[in-house]
């Protein structure tokens, strides 16, 4: 098995050189038949998602990637953790073009883990269904203060600032 980098999949989705995106086409169409058994990781589908809707390069809307990049993860001959969860947040994030690519993660996997809260100052997060119906809570940590104590090696650690803007 092989490990497979970003520029990879990205020669093959962008096809903006010939030579390198034939021999990418041909090694996915390996995989695609089972032949040949790669694996690559949720860092590198992260990496070409940024970089295919980035401005700078691509440009491709958040629904585009998703038709370009779905099929690919799909593949039987490519092993990477949390397949079904990636999937599920490339659906998240052509749903929603506020949603960062890292935040459609996120909901994906507390889907799976059944995890119903998370602690985050992101406050797109409250324009989720799942968090508007109360079934995923987004909590920001200065909240927890109140209710959940740090243990008593963190405050002894801790800096506590006395002046200034934020004493």
């Amino acid at each position: 098995m092989r490990v497979v980098d970003a520029n990879i999949f990205l020669r093959y989705l962008t096809w903006d050189d010939a030579v390198k995106a034939e021999a990418c086409a041909a090694l996915l169409e390996r995989v695609r038949k089972g032949l040949e058994v790669v694996a690559t990781d949720e860092a590198i589908i992260t990496e070409v998602v940024y970089v295919l809707s980035s401005p700078r390069v691509y440009h491709l809307s958040h629904g585009d990637v998703r038709d370009r990049h779905a099929p690919i993860i799909k593949l039987r001959g490519l092993r990477l953790p949390g397949k079904r969860a990636l999937l599920q947040a490339l659906d998240l994030y052509a749903q929603h073009s506020f949603l960062d690519f890292e935040d459609a993660v996120a909901v994906a996997h507390r889907r799976r883990l059944g995890v119903g809260d998370l602690l985050s100052y992101d406050m797109d997060f409250d324009r989720l269904m799942e968090f508007r119906d109360g079934s995923m809570r987004r909590n920001e940590p200065w909240l927890l203060r109140f209710v959940i104590p740090p243990p008593p090696a963190a405050r002894a650690s801790c800096t506590v600032i006395t002046s200034g803007p934020w004493a």
